[in-house]
């Protein structure tokens, strides 16, 4: 992801007293659009859906990831604590949409639900899930 982000930035330079490199979210969705081939004019989601590995989830309204970051490493190595990766959500309406260990990000298309907001942890499961979670 970093990769095909571009360029990547020191973490403290968007989010005061946070250590480690990130890449800028919205650099790495265009360039990710792109190799879908997605054309430039393309609507834009109304929410990014964020899944971590202890089943916390997040959906973020488009408009609050403006200058959204990607933590992937520390002194130049994985995180150690909260990867495989960290989002971080500067002008969200809430620190809790700032969400570490993700490991699922689902790109939503929702007017209806346009600026809505939520998170906490995961109440309900498949039976997939569960087979994969044991």
């Amino acid at each position: 992801m970093a990769k095909l982000a571009g360029a990547s930035f020191p973490l403290s330079s968007r989010i005061a007293g946070a250590a480690g490199e990130a890449f800028d979210f919205g650099a790495w969705f265009e360039a990710w659009r792109g190799k879908q081939g997605v054309a430039p004019d393309a609507p834009l989601p109304t929410h990014l859906k964020v899944e971590a590995v202890d089943t916390f989830e997040a959906l973020i309204p488009w408009e609050q990831l403006k200058d959204a970051a990607v933590q992937y490493a520390v002194d130049g190595a994985p995180l150690p604590k909260g990867g495989p990766i960290r989002l971080y959500v500067p002008h969200g309406s809430s620190e809790c949409l700032n969400v570490k260990s993700v490991v699922v990000c689902k790109f939503i298309h929702d007017e209806e639900k346009r600026g809505e907001v939520s998170y906490g942890f995961k109440q309900t499961f498949s039976a997939e899930e569960m087979r994969l979670k044991r």
